[in-house]
């Protein structure tokens, strides 16, 4: 089966195309411009799509040294995302199905972020857990099989790279702020000042980032940041900043593999590239766990991830009428219960 799939959710343009489930081609476009706003214009972002679609589509398929006429199945990101972004990837996906009379399966861009490791060499074993970090989601979720998932902690506030940016933003270090703050954690010490590690009362999976990041605010007003600047201070605020967060993710996600009994575990999402995080996770297999991280290329959003479970999907459905031509004109149903997906 060769699969066509698209990823237009927040401000990448993405095309793959799959073959069995092996990546021919992956093009991904970044709207780096965004930096000079401090943070995404959906507006902006959704024109940005709509002119490079059609020549990432033509890349991708240049590069798979495959034609349209040889894809078998469409798949497209859904939600969630930027909505005006969405209907860019949503509609040019659906179109080319139609006018090809071939299948076409809408993804989930969070589940697709739980089956990006099953893009690498080594793929985790079922049942695991899956924590998923990026700058719009920090979720942790149980995974028994394909497509049985149980939600087990969410971020009540910030998401972890949203935090990342923020305080990027508050260190006048730029946008995005998650490889700024990596690069520059490296030379300084994480033990300079100790953020908290905010806790959600009674519910001890959930994260929460925004107390993290409002510690940071509070801690530069009281030493006079701006007067006292220098780069080792900047290194070294990084450093335990990004240890704060860190260490959060680590705690909250190794109650969760010992609650429930799971050796695997799988992290993806933009954040799972964090040489800190990875460093921070790895280091359980030296305890008996077995730790899935994506390559870089499929870590951040990307298509290759919608291809493939796209075509899982198509794969497990019984019910390919509603993947079929008929269907575009049907009625549309309801959305997935986020909770439940």
């Amino acid at each position: 089966m060769i699969v066509l799939a698209f990823e237009t959710s927040c401000d990448e343009t993405s095309v793959a195309v799959l073959e069995n489930g092996k990546v021919l081609s992956n093009i991904i476009a970044s709207q780096l411009f965004h930096s000079e706003f401090g943070g995404v214009v959906p507006e902006i972002a959704s024109r940005e799509h709509l002119k490079k679609i059609v020549e990432i589509t033509e890349e991708a398929l240049s590069r798979s040294k495959k034609n349209l006429n040889e894809i078998n199945l469409i798949a497209a990101t859904s939600e969630p995302g930027l909505i005006g972004a969405l209907l860019i990837g949503l509609n040019f996906a659906k179109s080319i199905a139609a006018t090809l009379n071939i299948p076409f399966v809408t993804v989930n861009h969070i589940q697709a972020h739980i089956y990006s490791t099953f893009l690498n060499q080594k793929r985790p074993e079922f049942p695991f857990i899956s924590l998923i970090v990026s700058g719009g989601h920090t979720l942790l979720i149980l995974v028994n099989n394909y497509f049985e998932h149980k939600i087990l902690g969410t971020t009540v506030d910030d998401a972890a790279g949203e935090a990342f940016d923020k305080v990027a933003k508050l260190l006048k270090l730029g946008y995005p702020g998650g490889p700024i703050i990596d690069k520059l954690a490296k030379q300084g010490n994480p033990d300079y000042h100790k953020f908290p590690l905010a806790n959600v009362k009674n519910y001890p999976l959930n994260f929460s980032f925004s107390g993290i990041k409002t510690s940071v605010l509070y801690f530069l007003r009281d030493i006079d940041f701006e007067n006292k600047r220098s780069d080792k201070l900047v290194n070294d605020i990084c450093a335990s900043f990004q240890y704060a967060a860190v260490e959060s993710l680590y705690r909250k996600t190794l109650k969760a593999i010992q609650k429930y009994g799971i050796k695997n575990i799988s992290i993806s999402g933009g954040v799972s590239a964090n040489s800190c995080l990875q460093k921070k996770f790895l280091s359980l297999n030296k305890e008996g766990y077995k730790v899935f991280i994506p390559d870089l290329e499929y870590s951040t959003d990307n298509a290759a991830m919608i291809g493939l479970v796209g075509m899982l999907k198509y794969k497990l459905s019984k019910r390919k009428k509603y993947y079929s031509r008929e269907s575009f004109n049907e009625k549309a149903k309801p959305r997935l219960n986020y909770e439940n997906f």
